[in-house]
């Protein structure tokens, strides 16, 4: 039997009427299944940032929306937006030590914990320092909420929880339930402690709370780290002169030296009255070499001009950066191939490129963007938001793709997070004109709606989604969608294993891409602006831009 999206024969809303009736012999999965070979290749080295790997996917990329007869999107007719970054990576073993009484216990580094600085320095050298533990590590005025009152953090290292509060909580309390607010996501951890003035921060990892396993905690843990360029002024003020993580087992024995209870302290920080509890003498020792250097990533950039609206936009993306190559794992294998996450989400865009090229002139102008730097804090998207090459206030929307799954068709697609916002009925009503239909995030505890690039653009008021596959398998219903997801995250993601494979079905990323194809189609030729809903928390930044749209 043919796939979902060559059987549908009908034309609802503008959307086309079937796969093989779109412009250019409509989606290929096997064009699909070739990009995402070529991009997670060996040869491709794990598409680092600023390596060799880079170069070869910038390339590579280029080429392909160039045989597409697409034009370049960046300034002065490139093809790319240059990224300035910073890039921080230990150099040489970390010494790490810990004191307990009279105990003095050498910590490894990807194995105890993981350690690393953002900050202006080229070597951190932090002696005896104190542990406090700061409960989930939020300041939240809006909520009545508080961990830090005022401690002092000079000199000292605080010990946080991943997640926000009410994560194992008996019922919601000031924070969503399960579904991770951003006070939950360890990158606000990080800023917050720099913030309250702390020597260094440390993050305590368990895999529910996390929703991966300490495994990718080492890989993004020993990798390099990238930042924008700031002033050294404000890259001080932003990082703590160390920063890492620990694992769960290792926050027990230094609770339990201190004389407390891990679990019974981690209920009592639920809770508002919480108070900063220092941990004993514990006693923090870590020493190593940073090299530093500036480097310039790059977005690489595509697009179609509209016909009637030039000057109005929507952005088609997905970020093509990956882990490089790491520390080899039970196999000896060193390339993180970065093949669902996110040569997948490469693979449909420029599959959505060359449809949209082979077909008449949309109204609005689309750009084609493959993201940089994501998996370093979304810095390559968070660029994009602060230059922006069309104006944000009349870009229509951003549709980024995230990590669909090569394992065949689903009954369903479903967006990251929960984003209040129009798009999501939109993807819906796409969906089941396919026959299909949309899934709301069935994670929400993960708190994905904060760790892909249409955050960047949401935070600046622009209706943003992140579509990824749905877990309804046809073959095998949602048990079996499940049983494959909880497997890639527990073994595969960003490790060296998330790797392509001739026995991959690349059907069902057809499908996904088909309905990216027709929310796109519509988008580009309709005066229609979707919105955020009444009281989301982006919806006043894109009213202040309301009259560039009327």
């Amino acid at each position: 039997m043919r796939m979902l999206l060559l059987s549908s024969c009908l034309f609802v809303g503008g959307i086309a009427s079937a796969a093989n009736d779109l412009p250019g012999g409509g989606i290929d999965p096997e064009a699909l299944s070739r990009h995402v070979r070529v991009l997670a290749s060996d040869e491709f080295e794990g598409r680092a940032p600023a390596t060799a790997g880079e170069q070869r996917t910038v390339d590579y990329l280029v080429e392909q929306f160039r045989k597409a007869g697409l034009q370049p999107g960046g300034k002065d007719g490139s093809w790319v937006q240059e990224v300035p970054l910073v890039r921080a990576q230990v150099d040489g073993e970390v010494e790490a030590w810990l004191q307990l009484g009279t105990q003095r216990t050498r910590l490894v580094n990807g194995q105890d914990v993981t350690l690393q600085s953002l900050s202006p320095q080229d070597v951190v050298d932090r002696q005896d320092l104190p542990l406090v533990f700061v409960g989930y590590g939020i300041h939240a005025p809006e909520r009545h909420w508080d961990d830090y009152k005022d401690v002092d953090l000079a000199g000292k290292i605080a010990v946080v929880l991943i997640n926000d509060a009410d994560f194992e909580a008996d019922a919601p309390g000031a924070f969503d339930g399960k579904a991770v607010t951003y006070y939950g996501r360890w990158t606000y951890k990080f800023e917050e402690a720099a913030r309250r003035g702390a020597d260094g921060v440390l993050i305590v990892h368990e895999t529910a709370p996390a929703a991966y396993p300490w495994a990718t905690v080492k890989a993004s843990g020993t990798s390099p780290l990238f930042d924008i360029q700031r002033s050294e002024a404000d890259a001080r003020a932003l990082h703590t002169p160390l920063r890492g993580w620990m694992q769960r087992t290792l926050a027990e024995r230094i609770f339990a030296a201190a004389g407390l209870d891990f679990e019974t302290e981690k209920r009592k920080a639920m809770r508002a009255d919480f108070r900063p509890v220092p941990l004993g003498d514990a006693r923090l020792s870590a020493s190593f070499w940073i090299k530093r250097e500036p480097v310039v990533t790059r977005n690489v950039v595509a697009k179609l001009e509209g016909a009637a609206h030039p000057d109005e936009s929507v952005i088609f993306s997905a970020h093509w950066d990956a882990f490089g190559i790491g520390q080899p794992d039970a196999n000896g294998e060193r390339v993180r191939h970065g093949a669902i996450d996110n040569a997948t989400g490469v693979a449909s865009v420029l599959e959505l490129a060359r449809v949209f090229a082979a077909g008449p002139r949309p109204q609005r102008t689309l750009y084609f963007i493959a993201l940089t730097a994501e998996e370093k804090g979304l810095l390559g998207a968070s660029y994009y938001a602060e230059h922006p090459l069309a104006p944000l206030e009349t870009t229509a929307a951003v549709l980024n793709i995230e990590m669909f799954s090569p394992d065949g068709e689903n009954a369903d697609i479903a967006t990251w997070g929960k984003g209040r916002v129009s798009l999501e009925a939109d993807v819906d009503r796409v969906a089941r004109a396919r026959g299909r239909r949309w899934s709301p995030d069935p994670n929400l505890e993960a708190g994905f709606f904060y760790r892909a690039d249409h955050f960047a653009f949401a935070r600046k008021g622009v209706p943003a989604i992140t579509l990824g596959a749905g877990l309804d398998k046809r073959d095998g219903g949602i048990a079996a969608g499940r049983a494959l997801r909880d497997a890639y995250f527990a073994r595969c993601y960003h490790q060296a294993c998330d790797a392509w494979s001739p026995q991959w079905d690349a059907r069902g990323l057809a499908a996904d891409t088909l309905l990216v194809y027709d929310l796109g189609l519509e988008l580009a030729n309709s005066r229609h602006w979707p919105a955020w809903d009444k009281g989301a928390e982006f919806e006043a930044a894109r009213e202040a831009s309301d009259t560039a749209r009327r």
